[in-house]
């Protein structure tokens, strides 16, 4: 019986001593994987949206060495009636107004700084589709009309196989995926934690293989096609997203701070919604397209794709929110009105007619309650308006 009874001990320690092992082995996976259980928490929430290193892979983009592009001060404006109770509700943590490219509004909340590099979440699609459009230019994605397939051979088999280009860029692949961020199974968050534990991003979307329409046939907002769009890009390069984003607008557009993305553990950017800035460059990069993709004189994003990729162009439903090439257009829209649009509150809002840019930051844990995103909208229009 004794030595039985040792024995059982004996073993016990071994499989204790494995375990702390494993945790050992496993820590900076497991730790990822409890930050992305955490993320949203309300007490953790702004702060982890301005330190996203802290929590997941990353890679940083170097701004280059030259100064900091300066945003001229305008007239300080004061925000409309109301602003201050939005500013609560919504939990913004940072606003920043450019008119004319001058600056006219800069504020920061909930214990922020200007210096924070904030979580973009899916305005980072926007920018994905400018890189999209300086690609196409360069001759290295032939046309929009060609398979994603051609570009990203690991999708053949997949949900995506047939669906084009132009198909993701719309959010128009037929392909089923469940974003229910409040579902634990859902694919979004089945996708977060992918990237919390260094799985590849590229096998989890290969993986996808359900559609529900054909690809083209209508409009649903389907994350994972941005994903679709880095690959279709990595595949037509031969570089990575960060270092094409480097190369053709971060250098050249005098950003502030090193951006950074989110990365799987295979070094895929989380182009979705994993970039990285100061919310004064992501007023700049408005600005630039406001500008028609010119910033310091020098051409940086198409022209023609500004135009193009910011007006509606997918097939979605008659009185709801419209789509381009990755940028949103409210159904009310007048002419030259578009934003970039984020999770818990990330904007960038364009009113080219009045030539303003707003970038916005957020942690607003209730972004998806009845009338959140209008309110949101509509402030933006206020104080757009405000400054006639």
């Amino acid at each position: 019986m004794r030595s039985i009874l040792k024995r059982l001990m004996q073993a016990v320690l071994v499989i204790g001593l494995l375990i702390i092992v494993a945790a050992i082995w496993k820590r900076e996976e497991v730790g990822r994987l409890l930050a992305v259980n955490s993320l949203f928490s309300e007490e953790k929430i702004v702060q982890n949206f301005s330190n996203m290193d802290r929590a997941f892979l990353t890679k940083p983009m170097s701004r280059g060495d030259g100064p900091a592009s300066a945003l001229r001060a305008g007239e300080t404006i004061t925000l409309p009636e109301g602003a201050q109770q939005w500013l609560s509700d919504r939990a913004v943590t940072a606003l920043v107004v450019l008119q004319d490219g001058k600056l006219r509004h800069e504020s920061y909340h909930l214990g922020t700084s200007p210096e924070d590099r904030r979580i973009s979440w899916s305005v980072a699609k926007s920018f994905l589709s400018a890189l999209t459009g300086i690609v196409l230019e360069q001759g290295a994605i032939a046309s929009l009309d060609d398979p994603v397939e051609q570009y990203a051979p690991a999708l053949r088999g997949s949900a995506y196989e047939g669906a084009s280009i132009r198909n993701v860029l719309n959010m128009s692949s037929g392909v089923v995926f469940n974003e229910d961020y409040l579902d634990f199974d859902s694919d979004i968050n089945r996708m977060g934690r992918v990237l919390a534990l260094g799985q590849s991003m590229d096998e989890f979307a290969a993986g996808l293989t359900e559609t529900f329409i054909g690809p083209g046939e209508t409009w649903r907002y389907v994350s994972i096609d941005t994903h679709i769009i880095g690959m279709v890009i990595r595949g037509a390069t031969g570089q990575t997203i960060p270092d094409l984003l480097e190369k053709h607008v971060v250098q050249n557009m005098g950003f502030e701070a090193d951006p950074y993305y989110l990365t799987d553990g295979y070094g895929a950017a989380f182009v979705l919604g994993g970039l990285n800035l100061r919310a004064r460059d992501y007023a700049r990069f408005g600005q630039m397209f406001l500008q028609g993709g010119t910033w310091n004189g020098s051409q940086i994003v198409p022209a023609d794709w500004v135009v193009h990729s910011t007006r509606p162009s997918a097939r979605t439903a008659p009185g709801e929110e419209q789509y381009g090439y990755q940028w949103w257009i409210a159904p009310d829209a007048p002419e030259g009105e578009y934003f970039a649009r984020g999770i818990y509150g990330q904007y960038i809002f364009i009113d080219s007619a009045r030539n303003v840019v707003i970038a916005a930051n957020g942690a607003d844990r209730g972004f998806r309650e009845d009338g959140a995103h209008d309110a949101n909208v509509d402030m933006f229009r206020a104080i757009a308006a405000s400054m006639d």
